[in-house]
């Protein structure tokens, strides 16, 4: 297995990247892991807040601060608040893929995976007149055929993966896919969603405590020269208080001559011009077991 690059030649004087990305989840989270959660009124609007509140929230802040930023809509998010995502496409930010109904790709077959991956695009595509070059598997789980399913239908980039710290080309038979890896401490949702009968134990952490803990991880990352990308859910920082916490982590990172803020999408198109040699992630073989 080859060893991944230590570093990478970020633009101008920028010695890392960094990038505020949001999953506009909205109640598709709650409807792929039950439909029948469609009949509890209370825990829809939970998730409506997002997309009613949070994102119109979330667009101020980065407006303030002067950058752009990834949003990954899953297909029924789109058809559902067209107007939302219009508006976000419409301030200039990159709208990628999330699924259709955030469903869990985990197990699935190359071809029940590809009609999702087919429906997710050509509602995104239909709502924003664009079609996605980005993805991030709901859940963060792809299966060892998804990126040959995701390059097959021209994306020039998956963030899902979480085995560097720097951006890599993963090998997709004799092509590659460029991947911006992420990881769990950096997603919002194991700091702050809890839904009955749906998700969390019924912690819901402070900002104060959260932001602290980001703003390290920030810096460890920007040590390394390495790329941070931040998750969130407008349902989750789109309330006041988290959201005025991921601000702090905004004005931090633009005050930075050294970081370059930037979007997934402007990253991978970085990333593919560098000409990276592709590297493979291998499966474990049972027969080692």
């Amino acid at each position: 297995m080859t060893v991944p690059a230590e570093t990478i030649a970020w633009p101008g004087a920028a010695k890392c990247a960094a990038s505020f990305s949001f999953d506009v989840d909205a109640e598709s989270a709650m409807l792929a892991v039950d439909h029948g959660h469609a009949t509890r009124m209370s825990a829809v609007s939970h998730q409506a807040y997002g997309p009613l509140v949070g994102v119109p929230r979330i667009l101020k802040i980065l407006a303030r601060h002067g950058i752009t930023s990834t949003f990954f809509v899953p297909g029924y998010t789109a058809l559902r608040y067209p107007d939302v995502i219009r508006s976000i496409a419409a301030e200039g930010h990159e709208i990628a893929h999330h699924g259709y109904l955030h469903e869990a790709m985990a197990g699935l077959s190359a071809e029940e995976e590809a009609v999702i991956l087919d429906r997710g695009l050509e509602a995104l595509e239909r709502v924003t007149g664009s079609r996605p070059t980005g993805y991030r598997a709901p859940m963060w789980e792809l299966n060892w055929h998804s990126p040959k399913l995701l390059h097959d239908r021209g994306f020039l980039y998956d963030s899902s993966l979480m085995d560097a710290d720097h951006p890599y080309e993963l090998t997709v038979g004799s092509e590659s896919l460029v991947e911006i890896p992420i990881q769990w401490a950096l997603d919002d949702w194991e700091q702050y969603c809890f839904v009955p009968d749906f998700s969390g134990t019924g912690l819901i952490e402070s900002p104060t405590k959260v932001a602290e803990m980001w703003r390290l991880e920030f810096d460890g990352m920007r040590a390394v020269g390495g790329c941070f990308v931040l998750t969130n859910h407008p349902f989750l920082s789109g309330r006041p208080s988290r959201a005025a916490a991921l601000e702090g982590l905004v004005e931090y990172a633009c005050s930075l001559d050294d970081v370059w803020v930037s979007p997934l999408g402007a990253i991978a198109q970085h990333v593919r011009g560098l000409g990276l040699t592709p590297r493979s992630v291998e499966r474990p073989d049972p027969a080692d077991f």
